[in-house]
């Protein structure tokens, strides 16, 4: 058994187990609807409640945020009945079934394990946990409790990403050898933890492109990276001037089975026209190569526009899947919940979550030891 074998079919023992736990929560679900409580109520909020309370799979029960006074204005802005201003009086205030985790990234995985241990599902911003074996804890915990965690990105769930996975799958670029991805941009500043321990354009952008390419390409065998801090002084809205101590700058290689190589690169240092929120942003940002052809994709991973794509026997550039249809980055904690109340298995799943989480962790390690750093995670794959 070659070790991509044994890697597929540990993961798929992985998933019918977690299918079967679907299914059986599917069958007590009555309402056809599960009830959420959201965690941080700051700016992603903005994003996922319009998304979720217009979702006829969703109903948000309870707002929690530290700063309380943001849980009132949310709740006051999407009619949520109930706010909280710790997660311990969520917990034991209204009933819910799963929790949204959008607090900053560095509170994530003490967070999600609150929930679990109260018998809540979880869907959790990136990362779900700040180590590869927190996380790793977490979904076995999970498991043992006949819960769901997930993590984000949801970038698996576009049809760019289904079209690129189609096309490589066919044998359209015939043998894959390379890719690259790319995002970045000058770095937020409403917020310090972006540039705290833990926190780093790493587990904020490159975690798009890596789970991207190791969705397209398979489950990375190993990786090396250089990381670096470009500016070392940020000034942030509510604390003024701080000294950046996670990487703002990354630069990764990733090698896959079969010798192909893809590369990430991300930063807080990147001037992008579009700024921040670049939705507009219509350059390629990931290109894969082929012995038979090369494609990119036009726009982010988290906002694709299409496919371009150039072959032996069509030389002249295609755009292919110009239309999102309804795909956007925000949609996870929606679909999860569609995929709970169905019992039907999403293509977003934890282990690959967990495989980009280590990936992050071994890209720090071998920007610190300028060592490639052997993986040991996996994921079943292909995606689509």
């Amino acid at each position: 058994m070659t070790r991509q074998q044994f890697l597929q079919q540990t993961a798929m023992a992985g998933a019918a187990v977690l299918l079967s736990s679907l299914e059986g929560f599917a069958i007590s679900t009555e309402s056809k609807k599960i009830r959420v409580a959201v965690i941080g109520c700051g700016s992603v909020s903005g994003s996922y409640l319009p998304h979720l309370t217009a979702s006829k799979f969703v109903e948000v029960v309870s707002l929690c945020d530290i700063i309380e006074e943001r849980a009132i204005s949310r709740a006051k802005e999407f009619n949520v009945a109930h706010h909280y201003k710790h997660i311990d009086q969520m917990l034991a205030g209204v009933p819910f079934d799963m929790m949204i985790t959008l607090t900053d990234m560095q509170e994530h995985g003490r967070l999600n394990k609150q929930a679990l241990e109260a018998g809540k599902h979880v869907w959790s911003e990136k990362p779900m946990a700040n180590s590869y074996k927190e996380g790793r804890e977490l979904l076995d915990f999970a498991q043992s409790k006949n819960l769901r965690i997930w993590g984000a990105p949801a970038v698996v769930n576009s049809p760019q990403f289904a079209f690129m996975s189609k096309a490589i799958r066919e044998g359209k670029l015939g043998r894959v050898a390379s890719a690259h991805a790319h995002y970045g941009h000058t770095g937020p500043l409403w917020s310090s933890f972006f540039y705290e321990k833990l926190g780093g354009s790493l587990p904020d952008l490159g975690v798009y492109n890596i789970a991207t390419l190791t969705g397209l390409l398979g489950p990375a065998r190993s990786v090396m990276a250089m990381t670096t801090i470009v500016t070392p002084e940020r000034t942030i809205d509510d604390k003024g001037k701080i000294k950046v101590v996670a990487e703002d700058n990354t630069q990764l290689i990733m090698e896959h089975d079969g010798g192909v190589l893809s590369n990430v690169q991300c930063g807080f240092n990147f001037f992008d026209p579009h700024g921040h929120q670049g939705k507009s942003e219509d350059s390629q940002t990931i290109q894969i190569w082929g012995t038979h052809g090369n494609m990119a994709l036009a726009g982010y991973d988290w906002a694709p526009h299409g496919v371009d794509m150039v072959t032996h026997d069509h030389e002249q550039p295609q755009r292919f899947v110009p239309d999102p249809a309804g795909y956007v980055w925000q949609q996870g904690a929606s679909v999860i919940s569609e995929s709970l109340v169905n019992g039907t298995e999403p293509l977003i799943a934890a282990e690959h979550a967990l495989h980009v989480l280590e990936i992050i962790e071994a890209s720090r390690k071998s920007g610190k030891n300028g060592k490639k750093v052997y993986l040991k995670s996996t994921f079943k794959f292909p995606v689509v």
